[in-house]
């Protein structure tokens, strides 16, 4: 079986054959668990280190208990409640999820309630809250630019454009906004770029990538083999590669006459071959890149430009407390 090794003390997970198959629950344990896990560990780690809340454990007797409720203070995707629920399993506190990660939200909207030891929510409200902001705003960049393209065949897809640790975290998130995953690392895909294709010492370039794809599949699992160009004249030599050589090519930094002119040479040639544009892609811009006909657009800006989506903490008055005496979100500076 093929795998990827996460972490020198972590179980390696297994490839399946289409990450974007998976359900959403059964992708976070399969992809992004054993990271988010380790995540949590050390995002604890450094704000609590080994003494603690010393705010907290100063002002609220050991016994005191809680409740308090996470709201969305503006619309957009929610994604990270799996995570949330790590948090509060650390903290032994009790969550109540009242939506499900991939849900649309508007400004009141209820996401969950968590109760126990009023120490223990003050002092993970903050992980909790930064996880769920973060991974959330990129949820609804994506949806955003998903929702660009609805009605036309593009399907709007992730990059390796991630912060460094949250890979497979900020990649479900993309599914989440019903984004397509591309290849998670350099380890289950094969993407040929003009610095591969110069390290060979001769032949053409269908020659190269016709070899790099032999070298790749023996004995890896591949999920696919895509070749960037940035020209015409290299897409119709690529497009005289046999069928089972070539997946994908991605067109690189093309404007829309050149999208639309390779479409139609992909078509009349090659119509297996995917085509994805890639390069600068924006939300006042992508649509009419879709209706160019492309398979996929890669777009890094969902990953790693999202805005946070501003999400709030409230503790219920109920529990001691006078209505908003804690305020938490996103803008708060702690």
């Amino acid at each position: 079986m093929n795998t990827r090794a996460t972490n020198d003390n972590a179980a390696p997970i297994a490839l399946p054959a289409d990450w974007n198959a998976l359900d959403l629950r059964t992708l976070f344990d399969k992809l992004a668990r054993v990271d988010a896990e380790a995540l949590v560990t050390r995002a604890l780690d450094e704000d609590l280190s080994s003494v603690g809340d010393l705010t907290s454990n100063a002002c609220i007797a050991a016994d005191t208990q809680g409740r308090a409720t996470i709201h969305s203070r503006g619309d957009g995707v929610i994604a990270g409640l799996r995570v949330a629920e790590i948090v509060a399993q650390r903290a032994q506190l009790s969550i109540t999820t009242h939506l499900d990660d991939g849900a649309r939200v508007s400004r009141g909207t209820r996401i969950a309630t968590i109760e126990g030891s009023l120490r223990a929510l003050l002092a993970h409200e903050r992980t909790m809250l930064n996880f769920l902001t973060l991974l959330s705003g990129n949820a609804t960049l994506a949806a955003q630019f998903v929702d660009a393209v609805r009605g036309t065949k593009a399907q709007i897809t992730d990059t390796r454009k991630t912060v460094p640790g949250l890979r497979t975290l900020q990649k479900y998130t993309t599914r989440c906004a019903g984004a397509t995953l591309h290849r998670i690392g350099l380890f289950d895909a094969v993407l040929l770029k003009d610095n591969h294709l110069a390290a060979f010492s001769s032949g053409t370039l269908v020659e190269r990538v016709r070899l790099a794809a032999l070298r790749a599949r023996s004995g890896n699992h591949v999920a696919f083999v895509q070749c960037e160009v940035d020209s015409l004249e290299q897409l119709d030599a690529l497009l005289t590669l046999e069928r089972g050589v070539l997946d994908m090519i991605l067109l690189d930094n093309m404007n829309v006459e050149l999208l639309t002119e390779a479409v139609k040479r992909r078509d009349a040639r090659a119509a297996h071959v995917l085509l994805e544009a890639s390069g600068g892609v924006r939300l006042d811009t992508v649509r009419r890149i879709a209706e160019c006909g492309v398979d996929r657009i890669s777009v890094g800006a969902i990953t790693h430009s999202a805005p946070a989506l501003d999400l709030g903490l409230d503790l219920d008055p109920e529990h001691g407390h006078e209505p908003n005496s804690h305020n938490d979100s996103q803008r708060a500076s702690s």
